[in-house]
């Protein structure tokens, strides 16, 4: 490959954002200048990893954040300014930690067992007020809004504008639509390798955001930021390569499952309540799984864990074969644990022979009492989801005890910042008391 000092004479670069994920998920960047890249890319650029959200002290030496040349994505609405996604290094070596660096270890430990991870994902997100008060579409108020024509339609500047970007880009984007809340839209993109998709995932995220605020509007990505709403999801459709062939695949099956399927599907239900605080990361999250009926009829977020065919009540559910859809995720999921949570379930279920259970075809919002005794719930809180990944001992396993505490201490200081503040419903309940 050529060096991006190369490469940026000739696409008309003249900066790079050396680029990486926080444990919170937020985008750090250096803008560097493209006469200065070369020497970033051998020894990356430098940052002060207590300043984000990593666990680290202010006493500890520089974070160089080393980038990855093949990640190279030119801004479409920017194009002299080239983003790359960076893989954290301190002392000589990757931060254990680090989410871009999680995800390479559990792509590493899947290729040794001679299977590559594939996914998709589909990123719902709100188009709002700039205030982020409210949606920015004040006719956008049917109460069953998903699909709207018109709505869609009075937004098409703006989507068109990410989905042209998309098109430039060679995602492979195939369709755009308004959810199922006001305000909320969702665009698909190509299914790829899971590192891939991840890195794509970040950019979209980036990339929605900055072209509404072209628009003069504001994206937000918020589990729940309407309380009568439907809240957005991050739902991940998964499949597992082997050779060159979808291991999940099986014609003769009734679902069209592998064994190899059924098994990654039945080590993700084992521990889907200690992936939660991952899959749904924030205090906000937890508004939109287990919560109550929202203004369209259906929040179309899970409460238990379970799995069926073509059934969107579910945390799992297999529309065809070879793949299945994981919906527990959430908008706020960080883009490179939350698929590294996944293949660590998955591959420990493989690892197991772990059995899902029957498949169940019952509508769980509606008849979820008739579920098998013991059907697991996802947990009711963030603090409840972080003791529950805390204690796993899949996710230590697999991702890493370093990574495991980090992302605990750093929760958990979230949570607790959260718990002292005091809220309205606190005085207007208790005041009297």
């Amino acid at each position: 490959m050529p060096a991006l000092s190369e490469i940026a004479r000739e696409r008309g670069i003249k900066y790079f954002l050396i680029s990486y994920v926080d444990l919170f998920g937020t985008l750090r960047a250096k803008l560097v200048p493209a006469v200065a890249i070369d020497g970033m890319a051998k020894s990356g650029a430098g940052f002060a990893g207590f300043a984000s959200w990593l666990d680290m002290t202010p006493a500890d030496p520089d974070v160089f954040a080393i980038p990855d040349p093949d990640s190279l994505i030119q801004l479409p609405w920017k194009p002299e300014v080239g983003w790359l996604a960076a893989d954290p290094w301190m002392n000589g070596k990757p931060v254990a930690h680090a989410p871009r660096n999680v995800l390479k270890r559990m792509k590493a430990k899947a290729e040794k067992q001679g299977y590559v991870m594939k996914t998709g994902v589909e990123c719902e997100f709100f188009l709002l007020q700039p205030d982020g008060s409210a949606i920015s579409d004040a006719a956008d108020t049917a109460a069953k809004p998903c699909y709207d024509q018109s709505a869609l339609m009075r937004r098409y500047d703006v989507i068109t504008e990410i989905c042209d970007a998309m098109l430039e880009l060679g995602w492979g984007p195939y369709q755009n639509d308004h959810e199922d809340a006001n305000g909320q839209f969702e665009m698909n993109w190509n299914y790829d390798e899971a590192l891939l998709t991840a890195d794509r995932q970040a950019f979209f995220k980036y990339m929605v955001k900055s072209i509404a605020e072209k628009h003069g509007l504001r994206a937000t990505f918020m589990p729940k930021p309407f309380a009568n709403l439907t809240g957005s999801g991050c739902h991940a459709h998964v499949s597992l390569w082997q050779g060159g062939k979808n291991a999940f695949d099986d014609a003769k099956d009734e679902l069209g499952l592998s064994k190899t399927g059924y098994q990654f599907v039945g080590g993700l239900m084992a521990a889907a309540q200690e992936i939660c605080a991952i899959t749904n990361p924030t205090v906000n999250s937890f508004k939109r799984i287990n919560a109550p009926v929202t203004l369209s009829g259906a929040t179309w977020s899970p409460n238990s864990v379970t799995f069926t065919g073509n059934n969107r009540t579910h945390m799992i559910r297999v529309p065809e074969g070879g793949r299945f859809e994981f919906r527990l995720p959430d908008g706020a999921a960080n883009p490179y644990l939350m698929p590294a949570a996944i293949l660590a379930a998955g591959l420990d279920g493989i690892a197991r022979k772990a059995d899902p259970g029957k498949a169940l075809d019952i509508n769980m919002y509606t008849e979820g009492h008739k579920a098998p005794a013991g059907t697991k719930k996802l947990p009711l809180n963030l603090l409840d989801a972080i003791r529950l990944t805390d204690g796993s001992k899949v996710l230590r396993r697999e991702l890493g005890a370093e990574f495991v505490d980090a992302y605990v201490k750093l929760k958990t200081g979230e949570w607790n910042d959260y718990a002292r503040t005091l809220t309205d419903w606190e005085r207007k309940h208790t005041l009297d008391c």
